[in-house]
């Protein structure tokens, strides 16, 4: 336990990264076979002939987050520990996941286990956790803990863990500005896939209805709604009015900020804000109105509020279909250079608004079990 009486949140961070870095490892997750050769042997293969900056830039940067968090998480949990002993065990453990998603991926064969990978992985790691060793000789560690202390309530954890991954959420490029959690279309369509050639795609329900697109009105909703939620649920977890007057504007402008990146990563950095277009705008502009107006809120009502919005929201975006145009979108998310950072960003952005669902109903169950 923390010295600061309340859980870390760099735990459960650390552990939602942790299944990220093996998604985005080892997938598209099929195929799967002995392909001869001991899971191991890329320890001792020759360099690669062919390689690029971007490649050894995204394998050390991809582990560094991981590095950083585990030993965050150590620091925090054991904070008689000495900074070197949590640095190497949290490099070590890094090294270690990553040792085993290349030994995994000699059974893909549309993956190819390196040692260079996993080099650069471990160092990448082992930055992260020295970052946070430092942080913690100079007291960053503990002025976090102190200044949490001050910002937000105790049992906060869950709520932080959500408000850290909401804008990596965003990063997956939406149909809906601030619309996450359509997955209804897809899901359909997996479902379906997975049933084929079996005697239980007869069981498979026929949709009764086809999917018509959102009206001009239900998208500045669904925007609004979107952008608002966030701040309820930042809302739900900071101390004061003080407190909640400051997170309101930064919750929007980082997720502001998100999407803009997200269009650039599409379609380049000429068409960063060309997503910002009047609905938007509008619907951001009422959600800080909204917001305001729901600054002196009781900590209960905004949970709920909060809860009403997002079942609100996925009603809306999974009664409309995905764009033709919104699909040429993801195809380049999914096939083109992004295809390891598509498996981190898009299940966020399909099980956020669900996983805040979840976080909502435990308060909520707390709270009145408390009352």
């Amino acid at each position: 336990m923390a010295e600061s009486g309340h859980k870390s949140a760099a735990f459960p961070l650390a552990l939602a990264y942790a299944a990220l870095v093996v998604y985005a490892s080892l997938y598209p997750f099929s195929d799967w076979r002995d392909q001869g050769i001991a899971p191991w042997a890329f320890v001792t293969a020759p360099w690669p002939k062919y390689w690029t900056g971007f490649d050894f830039g995204i394998n050390a940067a991809g582990y560094v987050p991981l590095g950083f968090l585990g030993a965050i998480s150590i620091l925090r949990h054991r904070p008689g520990m000495p900074a070197a002993l949590a640095v190497a065990r949290a490099a070590l453990a890094a090294s270690a996941l990553s040792f085993l998603m290349e030994t995994l991926q000699s059974y893909l064969p549309v993956r190819v286990p390196s040692n260079v990978d996993w080099a650069l992985n471990s160092a990448g790691a082992l930055a992260g956790a020295v970052l946070a060793g430092l942080l913690e000789r100079i007291g960053g560690v503990a002025h976090w803990g102190r200044l949490r202390g001050t910002w937000f309530v105790d049992e906060a954890r869950g709520g932080l863990v959500l408000l850290a991954l909401w804008p990596v959420a965003l990063l997956f490029p939406a149909a809906v500005s601030f619309g996450l959690g359509q997955i209804f279309e897809r899901l359909e369509d997996s479902v379906a896939d997975w049933l084929a050639d079996t005697p239980f795609i007869d069981w498979l329900p026929v949709r009764q209805f086809e999917l018509e697109p959102l009206v001009p009105a239900a998208e500045l909703l669904c925007v609004f709604l979107g952008a608002l939620v966030p701040c309820l649920l930042a809302y739900v977890v900071a101390r004061s009015l003080r407190r909640r007057a400051m997170l309101l504007p930064l919750t929007l402008l980082v997720g502001i900020a998100a999407s803009a990146l997200s269009a650039m990563l599409s379609w380049g950095p000429q068409h960063a804000w060309a997503w910002f277009d009047l609905p938007v705008r509008v619907g951001v502009v009422a959600a800080a109105l909204i917001g305001a107006a729901l600054l002196p809120a009781p900590r209960r009502l905004c949970a709920v509020l909060a809860l009403i919005a997002i079942v609100v929201q996925l009603g809306l975006i999974n009664g409309a279909p995905e764009s033709a145009y919104f699909a040429q979108t993801l195809a380049t998310w999914e096939q083109g250079r992004f295809i390891r950072f598509n498996g981190l960003a898009q299940w966020l952005g399909w099980l956020w608004p669900f996983a805040t669902l979840g976080y909502l109903i435990a308060v909520l169950s707390r709270d009145m079990r408390q009352s």
